[in-house]
């Protein structure tokens, strides 16, 4: 099964790294940090390229807004060491929850928990 795993690494990239990607990674990055969420981050030699290695799914949303500020070049700091201060409004990171159970759903829509309300003002149109 190793050799599977492997050679489906070579051209998967929905669960972590491609083979390509880690031998990059291996020639040319220095490793920079981990999140909470086990992702880890990597810069090239000299400085000018920045990427992450996900721990598990690839989904964007599994990156903090500090790294993310990093990852784009916004934050020269990385955040390991000194996370950056949040301000009192400003929620927790949460990943994106669209197609899970606890996706938002609004009032009236076919996966809210009510039912709609039948209306009087609409008339339902039928051919002749």
């Amino acid at each position: 099964m190793g050799i599977l795993k492997t050679l489906l690494s070579a051209v998967t990239w929905w669960d972590g790294a491609t083979l390509n990607t880690r031998l990059y990674t291996a020639r040319k990055g220095v490793r920079v940090g981990e999140d909470e969420q086990g992702n880890t981050f990597y810069t090239s030699h000299d400085g000018k390229k920045r990427w992450v290695i996900f721990n598990g799914e690839v989904e964007a949303s599994r990156i903090s807004a500090d790294w993310h500020g990093w990852l784009h070049h916004t934050f020269d700091e990385h955040p390991s060491g000194t996370p950056l201060a949040h301000k009192a409004w400003e929620k927790e990171h949460q990943e994106n929850l669209t197609g899970t159970v606890l996706a938002y759903a609004p009032s009236g829509s076919i996966r809210g928990a009510a039912a709609p309300t039948a209306r009087r003002d609409y008339e339902a149109w039928s051919p002749e």
